[in-house]
């Protein structure tokens, strides 16, 4: 279920593929005074019947690999190396995806700072 601001994501039956999650993903624009617009996420979940709950900030230009940390810290917390967390509901990722750009003021072509990757862990 997508909302701007959150997108809950929920599989309430595991399976062998895939275990029962349920995991939320929080996110805001917030200005930092040195680095400019930073998209903060707060991920808070059940996996597999254990709970987490990770922040991560991206800054504006590389702030569209949300789904690759969120999927590699859902992995670290036991979600299947195999799948995607963000493939399962794609229509509510793009929707998340405009309201980011939306939030950020992104622009297709917009350029990519590459210090930011090394600095973002991507």
């Amino acid at each position: 279920m997508f909302e701007p601001g959150h997108l809950h994501l929920v599989n309430p039956v595991g399976t062998p593929d895939q275990p029962a999650f349920g995991i939320d993903l929080y996110y805001e624009v917030r200005q930092d005074p040195a680095e400019g617009p930073m998209l903060h996420m707060h991920m808070v979940g059940d996996l597999a019947g254990k709970t987490f709950e990770e922040r991560f900030e991206l800054h504006r230009d590389t702030a569209f690999n949300f789904a690759s940390v969120a999927t590699r810290i859902a992995r670290k917390h036991g979600f299947p190396t195999n799948t995607s967390l963000i493939m399962r509901n794609h229509q509510e990722y793009d929707q998340m995806f405009a309201d980011i750009r939306a939030k950020l003021g992104a622009h297709t072509g917009d350029t990519v700072n590459l210090d930011h990757l090394e600095k973002d862990g991507l």
